[in-house]
């Protein structure tokens, strides 16, 4: 599968899955009304909402094309996916809703064989890393099955990550100490982009196939969205300092929340 494709893919809206967020919406509503006294406009259900419509603009609308035209739209894409979405929506779940869900006979199950955070802390931090090598890249772009499944596998590990976080049974010290954990394990993927550029660059492979048509762009070519002159060693330095900058803010605003028993 040539990138232009992977690209094209992206260009409109996408139904399916809009279809899915506003399902998982409705439910969570009712849910909310069935098993809570809070109103819909409580924090915390602003905060669940407020994941999913991210969630729609990055990947389910035609917006999401713009994340591969750079690394830096690419870094803020990912930051959303993977530092704001998860803890959005897990804080976006008030207690009452996880002790139903707990009491589901599939999830007893499931919960016997989660990952510790600390592990799904290091599982992400390996994967998300890897996944910025120009060689992993390369691979996931080839094919879009490939490229999904594997974010896919990173959003769903992510919520492993943010839950300590979330947990209400931990203090606020062990918090800090798994922030300062955290904040290590990812900081080797944002220098990456940064010591790369500051050293010969790295390619950016759906960049490198959208610049071969800077010269004669059409209307329809995302291409047509790229600043010009396009300096990829200052976009790549912009991107790991925003994603270092996203993922320290959502940390600093998690340990700052405070999930409320009595609600």
């Amino acid at each position: 599968m040539s990138y232009e494709l992977l690209l094209a893919g992206q260009l409109e809206w996408k139904i399916p899955f809009l279809t899915l967020l506003l399902i998982i919406a409705l439910l969570y509503l009712y849910l909310i009304k069935r098993f809570t006294k809070i109103t819909f406009n409580h924090k915390q259900v602003l905060f669940f909402l407020s994941g999913l419509s991210l969630l729609s603009l990055t990947i389910g609308s035609p917006i999401s094309a713009i994340s591969h035209l750079t690394s830096s739209f690419h870094m803020i894409q990912m930051s959303i996916h993977y530092f704001i979405v998860p803890p959005l929506l897990l804080f976006g779940l008030p207690v009452q809703l996880y002790q139903q869900i707990w009491k589901v006979p599939l999830i007893k199950k499931l919960n016997k064989t989660l990952l510790p955070p600390k592990l799904a802390l290091v599982i992400f931090s390996l994967l998300f890393f890897l996944y910025h090598l120009p060689l992993a890249t390369n691979f996931l772009s080839t094919s879009s099955f490939y490229h999904n499944s594997y974010l896919f596998l990173l959003f769903i590990i992510s919520f492993w990550m943010w839950w300590p976080f979330v947990n209400p049974k931990l203090c606020k010290a062990h918090k800090k100490q798994y922030a300062y954990l955290s904040g290590l394990l990812i900081m080797p993927a944002c220098l990456l982009f940064i010591f790369s550029a500051l050293m010969n660059g790295m390619d950016n492979p759906f960049l490198t196939q959208l610049t071969s048509h800077l010269c004669t762009p059409s209307p329809s070519s995302p291409s047509s969205l790229l600043p010009f002159p396009f300096n990829t060693r200052l976009d790549q330095v912009i991107a790991g300092s925003l994603m270092m900058g996203i993922h320290k803010l959502s940390i600093m605003s998690a340990l700052q929340f405070r999930p409320n028993l009595k609600d």
